[in-house]
């Protein structure tokens, strides 16, 4: 089936790092535009940041420049997330997606990131 998980979210103090991973199956992934998005409770789902088909170009939220990196790995149908310097209010349910061909949509399941000390 086409499907995205999420791993690697989890409790973090202020100003540590975690890394997302996001594995990708039952489509060409490598064809397949990729984005990292987050929703906070009471808060609307934002762009964190995306990555091209194959990869050459990346975007990010403002706020997240400069701490944030995301990369993804074809051989692997792997797309990750580098978190730095975390904030407490960045918080919230970290979730994968995919852009495919002809405009098709895939989400994963989220995973949950807690910045607190």
């Amino acid at each position: 089936q086409v499907q995205l998980v999420e791993s690697g979210g989890g409790l973090v103090q202020p100003g540590g790092s975690l890394r997302l991973s996001c594995a990708a199956s039952g489509f060409a992934f490598s064809s397949a535009s990729m984005r990292w998005y987050r929703q906070a409770p009471g808060k609307e789902r934002e762009l964190v940041a995306g990555i091209s088909s194959p990869g050459g170009s990346t975007n990010y939220l403002d706020s997240v420049k400069g701490r944030f990196t995301i990369s993804r790995d074809n051989t692997k149908s792997t797309v990750y997330l580098q978190m730095n310097s975390l904030k407490p209010e960045e918080t919230a349910a970290y979730y994968c997606y995919a852009l495919r061909v002809f405009g098709r949509e895939v989400w994963g399941q989220g995973t949950q990131v807690t910045v607190s000390s």
